[in-house]
């Protein structure tokens, strides 16, 4: 395996920015540079001149839905993996809701030898609950997942856990990480008849935050949080969207002992409700893109260390599908390879520090998951290592996305830093818009 020494970059690793060189081999990290760098290591590496540069940690998005197996018209692991790395996504974490659901050790497992095959980023996998597989859940090995995965609210393939007495078992017995997708549905109905009673089957896009409210987002969250609380359950909130729902949350840096975290994704950052206007069903997520007011105070949560990860909820759906009225019209939408750049811009404009995006996007879900030797830029750690260029500018386009559904909401949109290249496990598999796609990731492992 090739040898590469990245010299004279500016490392954004660990609340810090110095000037350093970093050397990989045999697919590690081997020695951190920040004096002179022997004469005998530049001439037996490949060296990448990186003055004026950032070098990241790849970027581990713990909440991805790339629809493999069973909807891979929308997307698959091989298409959708090539756009994370491009997008300097090292390792991700997919969730359950393909076809067939993975709520069994075996499609887990199944789901693993595709990955193997097809990612060439590094990879892990949910279990999904459902209102009556507890058994298998029980048996589960912790090393070889991320976590279990609970809809309490229901949403792409319906594996809606709305059981009291399941969600009771699942939170006293269960010892592993609980990912929990919280809106409460009895209200997301009401609020949907209500305004089919007035808009008949011609409900306007702008309405979608108001029939998945915040009242049905905070209410089903401060059930999770009592759940957790009552039983002494590690519990990830996934994509909070309300200003009120991180108040539920502790403001400090995550530790061992901080029992309940809380996740927020790029879109509910960088959209809100004025975007139905001109974006429409592009920008329709559940949970929905909110007020001002709430993009705002989610991005004030992440700085308070209410808010511990920034992620994507990359979910897919193609033009078609997506193109539809607002009844029909499925809620997701592609941001994995656009997720660093779009923070990076955020940070441009002076509305978050590259420190803050780097500890919410590698190191604290490296720390959350106990994902092993990932995350940080560190003696021995595996080199999952981004290189971004903070001034070529760029403009989001058809000719550049590299989704299979070929779409993103943020078509048009410039941004001024650009991934220049992305190391995983030490092999360079991004290299100025050119993918290498004979490279594999890896399986993550845990240590819980």
């Amino acid at each position: 395996m090739k040898s590469f020494l990245i010299h004279e970059a500016t490392l954004v690793n660990e609340n810090k920015k110095q000037t350093g060189s970093v050397l990989i081999h045999e697919g590690k990290i081997d020695t951190i540079y920040y004096k002179k760098v022997p004469r005998d290591v530049i001439q037996s590496s490949e060296t990448i001149n990186a003055k004026g540069k950032y070098l990241l940690p790849g970027v581990i998005d713990e909440h991805v839905h790339f629809r493999e197996p069973g909807l891979t018209h929308k997307a698959d692991i091989l298409s959708e993996s090539k756009a994370a790395v491009a997008g300097g996504v090292t390792s991700y974490m997919e969730m359950p809701n393909t076809n067939p659901q993975t709520i069994t050790t075996r499609a887990l497992d199944d789901k693993l030898r595709i990955a193997a095959t097809k990612s060439l980023a590094n990879y892990a996998f949910y279990i999904g609950a459902t209102n009556n597989n507890l058994d298998e859940l029980l048996r589960v090995d912790p090393t070889k997942t991320c976590g279990i995965k609970v809809f309490m609210g229901a949403s792409t393939g319906n594996m809606l856990v709305n059981n009291p007495d399941t969600l009771k078992h699942l939170f006293s017995e269960v010892k592993m990480l609980i990912a929990v997708h919280a809106e409460d549905e009895d209200i997301i109905q009401k609020n949907l008849q209500l305004y089919r009673k007035r808009y008949n089957d011609n409900i306007p896009v702008y309405l979608h935050p108001e029939i998945r409210s915040e009242q049905a987002c905070y209410k089903s969250t401060l059930k999770a949080v009592e759940l957790a609380n009552q039983y002494n359950t590690r519990l990830h909130i996934l994509h909070l969207s309300t200003a009120r729902e991180p108040e539920l949350l502790e403001g400090r840096p995550y530790s061992k002992n901080k029992l309940i975290t809380g996740e927020v994704c790029v879109h509910h950052l960088w959209f809100d409700d004025s975007d139905y206007k001109s974006l429409g069903t592009r920008i329709k997520w559940n949970p929905a893109i909110k007020t001002r007011k709430d993009r705002e105070a989610l991005l004030e949560a992440v700085k308070s260390n209410k808010i511990d990860t920034i992620a994507t909820d990359h979910a897919p759906h193609t033009w078609n599908e997506k193109n539809r009225d607002y009844l029909h019209s499925p809620s997701g939408g592609p941001m994995i390879q656009h997720s660093l750049p779009a923070m990076l811009e955020m940070h441009n404009r002076n509305l978050v520090d590259l420190e803050t995006i780097v500890e919410k996007m590698c190191h604290t879900p490296a720390r959350i998951f106990s994902v092993e030797k990932r995350g940080f830029i560190r003696k021995g750690y595996w080199a999952d290592l981004v290189l971004v260029n903070p001034d070529k500018p760029w403009i989001v386009s058809r000719d550049n996305i590299l989704y299979k559904c070929c779409w993103s909401p943020l078509e048009g949109t410039q941004f001024k830093n650009r991934i220049e290249k992305t190391f995983v496990n030490g092999q360079l598999v991004f290299d100025n818009g050119i993918i290498n796609d004979a490279i594999r990731g890896n399986a993550l492992t845990f240590n819980p």
